[in-house]
């Protein structure tokens, strides 16, 4: 698809004109800018120009969706009719990050952890629902698995399994350089440093937990537990932080001639000496809180908490702040195994692609139409934003709609106890549930998919009856005025 100067200078104009830009860049599918104020945008204008597909404000950047391949186009037309010199993603969030009152950047900082970690996480997370469609009995067979029946499967799926369990295992070392990256340290200390958290000398926190006497150090008369922090994400993130500030502060003060032999040994050195004194022990023991109440709260409300956690869920996204339960989905499964928050978020994607898909069918608009259809499908593939952003927002109901789908859908999982493991999301979601839970499971997405397109067609044509009564009557009204 080709992009006209025309179409660029439109959004230009729409979104305050060029003084109004401190920096843009692009991602796959949106122009991402730091605006100087998101008040003089003109959201409506901008939003009739053929070439965008939607836009939104988050963490300090407003987005306009452009579409994948076109927003390269779009981008380069963009540089040249402004005259500015491109910026990286990075420049952009830096700028934008300026606005942002201090939880905002707590909550942003851990996206920019997790997000690069994601890929690897997904991908672990379905190899693992390959996994289980092996192992669960009772799916193809009564009361047999795959590899009960047909036993040459066995290998295949114990290599599959170990490949799976692989990103999870050294969850730490992926955390330590995506964590020492964004604070600004050095990502193969990162990596070290997160390695070195569970070294296979070390006794597992989990399994720590359960012994009355725990292995120690004897570091001068006091006793340091000899405790790895298998799967643990808070201890790690924690060290991170304190190694990428002593290597910055060495960094800053060491001879560039000896650097090489000071800075990194003594960094690590610190690092490990704090990790295993101080870092470990207070992580663990506020993690293990987190781990206990999650599960109290969702085995003694689990109604409640699924009803409450799925109907908000969307809330989260707009406000970036889903970013942060990566964390307590994987804290949850490297103390237990497995999450019951995961499963309930996957409602949130198939309600809003459900809502999306809707609009599809109630709208005259044909570029509406379009942005709904492939928005939906996205949504149902597990990324939201396109379809929230792009149409559910506009029009207020279908994501109230959504919202309401997820909400009934997070309950029925959450009271049948659901659980599963972090990976894919939307209808393929199902791979990462444990396969007892499978019937239950398909019986919310279904709920998730019925509720919203429902609601919001019932709404759209309840709107449009309104807006028909309420011209006629203005009709009528003007006829006996010029009868009189």
């Amino acid at each position: 698809m080709s992009v006209s100067k025309q179409s660029v200078q439109q959004i230009v104009e729409a979104i305050g004109g060029k003084d109004n830009i401190n920096r843009v860049a692009h991602c796959v599918t949106r122009l991402r800018f730091s605006l100087q104020d998101e008040d003089k945008v003109n959201v409506d204008e901008l939003e009739n120009i053929d070439l965008v597909k939607g836009s939104f404000s988050s963490n300090g950047q407003f987005q306009v969706v452009i579409g994948q391949g076109t927003v390269n186009k779009a981008y380069e037309v963009l540089l040249d009719v402004t005259g500015m010199d491109g910026s990286s993603k990075k420049e952009v969030k830096e700028e934008s990050a300026k606005k942002l009152n201090p939880f905002q950047r707590l909550v942003k900082v851990l996206g920019d952890i997790f997000i690069p970690i994601l890929p690897a996480i997904i991908t672990a997370g379905l190899l693992l629902g390959l996994n289980n469609i092996l192992v669960g009995e009772g799916i193809f067979f009564d009361n047999q698995s795959i590899i009960d029946v047909y036993p040459q499967w066995q290998g295949f799926s114990e290599i599959v399994n170990l490949i799976a369990n692989t990103a999870f295992t050294f969850l730490p070392g992926l955390v330590g350089w995506s964590a020492v990256t964004r604070f600004g340290g050095s990502p193969l200390l990162g990596i070290v440093m997160g390695l070195m958290l569970i070294h296979p000398s070390l006794m597992s926190a989990n399994e720590a937990l359960q012994q009355e006497v725990i292995p120690q150090w004897d570091l001068f008369g006091f006793g340091v537990n000899q405790i790895g922090y298998q799967g643990q994400v808070l201890p790690v993130l924690l060290a991170a932080y304190v190694l990428a500030k002593i290597e910055g502060f060495l960094k800053n003060r060491v001879h560039d001639s000896i650097q090489l032999l000071v800075v990194a040994p003594v960094t690590l050195l610190l690092t490990g000496f704090i990790a295993f004194i101080v870092i470990g022990p207070l992580s663990l023991a506020i993690g293990t809180g987190i781990t206990d109440a999650v599960m109290a709260l969702f085995g003694n409300y689990g109604g409640l908490a699924g009803f409450i956690y799925g109907g908000i869920n969307s809330l989260l996204v707009v406000t970036g702040m889903h970013h942060t339960f990566i964390a307590l989905d994987l804290q949850l499964i490297a103390a237990v195994g497995m999450t019951y928050l995961w499963p309930v978020r996957v409602m949130s994607n198939i309600a809003q692609g459900s809502s999306a898909l809707a609009m599809m069918f109630v709208t005259n608009n044909k570029k509406l139409k379009g942005t709904a259809l492939t928005s939906s499908i996205s949504a149902f593939l597990g990324v939201t934003e396109p379809a929230m952003f792009g149409v559910n927002i506009r029009f207020k109901f279908p994501f109230i709609s959504a919202m309401i789908g997820a909400a009934i859908a997070g309950m029925v999982v959450a009271m049948n106890g659901v659980e599963g493991t972090i990976g894919i999301g939307g209808l393929p979601g199902f791979l990462n549930i444990f396969t007892q839970f499978w019937g239950v499971y398909f019986l919310a997405m279904g709920i998730a998919l019925i509720v919203p397109f429902v609601l919001t067609i019932v709404y759209a044509k309840y709107k449009e009856n309104k807006e028909n009564n309420s011209k006629t009557s203005s009709s009528n009204k003007n006829s006996k005025k010029q009868a009189a």
